[in-house]
């Protein structure tokens, strides 16, 4: 038995650890957070229950493993205790980086860092009720911009049009670099949302875009067959909050008032030109102002820089077989050597960023840990510590680790929360309440 560490408990690191304990290796999964799941438990919408059940029984079933050891609320990184220098001094035969896509795209636009200006990875964590994010301050004004026409965008739309406790928005602008023919949604995902679209503000927008539309062969009259059904169907009565689109257009600047928070925001106007099959956004030499009091971003995650491996662009570098360009390889490279980096790997959005949902998700980190079972069977048995000497080593650091036994309690904890509310389901939003629960949860099985 060889002793493997998996460096964060999303889908990809569960899924991971999963068919390398089956293989016969004790496992040790590390979690920044205190629960496991990662964007399946923190980036799924809040209300699709069934969905979120169903994948908690699944990483349970991974968790049951008795060669897998969890240890949550351990941040590992170049600003923690807990370091991958540090982590390799335990001699773990090898390390899965599974970590996800934790840094952020930046736009780059002067004023950026106005008040009401947000990423959409941390807003989605915020109304998901991750620690820290759900305590911190992501207020919402009357007039919404939202950069970005994918499903993220469709999310954070829903919550603030539909589901958010303090619906203050009163008007939310899509802002899109290409044409409507681009937008990346789903349609069962829009159809959420479709009854808020103005459908003359929507018509006028088309009018505007569509000599640019024409230049490359798009026609409007097909834009119901494309991707948006909704124009053939009949108009509804119009709500009192609008849905707004913005094509062809490039936010250039953010303008803060007199209390440093967004009031307008500049967008640069393009037009559309072909490449290849797709098409692409050229800018022109007009712009135009927004009146927005709240911006969020969804362009798009990159993994995080500072957690001390080989990145280039928006993710761990892994090695590139020149002998076959599309093997997909899971090695993390070595800068100084140009080989492999020895028994280190990296999957999931830690090897590509936001490539994919949950099921791309388990099939990379499965493909990569076939690459560590390979791996492992050419080497000679490790001498790591023990889990339980691990992980009093990090403890005598000042961490609070959270076992599985301690998510036990956590989720009956929850569940009396619930019950006691009369709610489907309950979440703490702070790690000090979790571990507070924990402790009191273990306080009252000891007394029974």
């Amino acid at each position: 038995m060889k002793t493997v560490f998996v460096i964060g408990a999303g889908p990809a690191g569960l899924f991971a650890a999963q068919k390398i304990a089956l293989a016969g290796h004790e496992t040790i999964l590390f979690n920044r957070d205190i629960k496991p799941g990662g964007l399946a438990e923190y980036g799924i919408y809040p209300t699709k229950d069934k969905m979120k059940v169903g994948l908690r029984k699944q990483f349970a079933k991974v968790l049951s493993l008795p060669n897998v050891y969890y240890m949550g609320h351990v941040t590992v990184g170049g600003a923690s205790p807990v370091t991958i220098s540090a982590l390799r001094e335990f001699s773990p035969a090898a390390m899965v980086f599974a970590v996800g896509a934790q840094g952020t795209k930046k736009l780059g636009l002067p004023g950026s860092e106005a008040l009401g200006v947000y990423s959409a990875k941390d807003f989605v964590y915020h109304y998901n009720l991750l620690p820290p994010f759900a305590g911190q301050d992501f207020s919402i004004g009357k007039k919404v911009a939202i950069v970005g026409m994918g499903n993220v965008m469709v999310d954070i739309a829903r919550w603030l049009l539909l589901d958010s406790p303090r619906q203050t928005a009163e008007e939310i602008t899509v802002i899109a670099r290409r044409g409507p023919f681009e937008a990346k949604f789903d349609q069962k995902e829009f159809a959420y949302v479709e009854k808020f679209l103005d459908r003359q503000a929507f018509q006028d927008e088309l009018r505007r875009v569509q000599p640019h539309l024409a230049r490359v062969g798009q026609d409007v009259e097909k834009l119901s067959e494309a991707t948006f059904p909704i124009l053939a169907k009949p108009a509804s009565e119009p709500e009192s909050r609008r849905l707004l689109f913005r094509f062809l257009s490039s936010p250039q600047a953010v303008h803060a008032g007199a209390g440093g928070r967004i009031e307008r925001l500049s967008i640069g106007e393009n037009t559309l030109v072909p490449r290849g099959e797709d098409v692409a956004a050229q800018p022109l030499n007009s712009s135009v102002d927004l009146d927005v009091d709240t911006m969020i971003f969804a362009i798009g995650d990159v993994a995080d820089p500072s957690l001390g491996l080989p990145y280039a662009k928006d993710a761990y570098i892994t090695h590139s077989d020149p002998t076959d360009p599309k093997r997909v390889c899971y090695e993390i490279l070595n800068p100084e050597t140009g080989g492999i980096m020895k028994g280190s790997f990296a999957v999931g959005w830690a090897r590509k960023a936001s490539e994919g949902l949950v099921g791309i998700a388990r099939h990379d980190a499965e493909q990569g840990a076939t690459c560590v079972n390979q791996y492992l069977a050419n080497i000679q048995e490790n001498t790591s510590p023990t889990p339980q000497e691990i992980r009093r080593q990090m403890e005598s650091l000042g961490l609070r680790i959270v076992d599985k036994g301690g998510l036990e309690h956590l989720g009956k904890a929850e569940e009396a929360q619930a019950k006691a509310k009369g709610i489907p389901w309950f979440k703490f939003a702070d790690d000090g309440e979790m571990l507070a629960a924990i402790e009191d949860q273990k306080t009252k099985e000891v007394a029974v």
